[in-house]
């Protein structure tokens, strides 16, 4: 099954690049890899904000994380010239506004790994980072960044 096929299974259209809401480029490629910048969770076009372990579940996390991976692919298709030409995803780093107890964060980001893997298939899979934080941009619950191998 192609990647199109399966986005289009999951009712996911991929969005345009975001635009950056600092000094930086969503995304920068040298030789075969590709890095993108840290995308932030959002909802209904607005920023996702709330804190895991205080006014979030793991579940509404992890469903921020999806939010935050389909985000990420879009990114990607431009980066690397569409989806197909994506060799392997490397590395996937995760930040989780929390609170000083909540202890879940591998599990909320297992809601960007796993939508990876449904996408793109053993492609998809990838080592992992996942950390606490006390605060993230603009309040942002999630903020994940990818780190891509792509076809030359």
């Amino acid at each position: 099954m192609s990647i199109e096929q399966r986005l289009q299974d999951l009712g996911i259209t991929l969005p345009p690049v975001a635009v950056p809401a600092a000094s930086y480029v969503p995304y920068t490629r040298t030789g075969q890899l590709v890095f993108l910048s840290g995308h932030i969770a959002k909802k209904d076009g607005q920023v996702w904000t709330g804190q895991l372990g205080r006014s979030m579940t793991t579940a509404e996390g992890q469903q921020a994380a999806r939010a935050v991976a389909i985000d990420l692919l879009g990114t990607l298709h431009v980066a690397a010239g569409g989806l197909d030409k994506v060799v392997r995803i490397v590395k996937v780093m995760s930040l989780v506004n929390s609170s000083p107890d909540f202890t879940e964060h591998h599990l909320v980001t297992n809601g960007c790994s796993e939508l990876l893997g449904q996408v793109l298939g053993d492609v998809g899979v990838h080592a992992r980072s996942a950390f606490g934080v006390a605060q993230l941009p603009l309040g942002s619950c999630v903020e994940i960044e990818l780190i891509a191998e792509v076809q030359g």
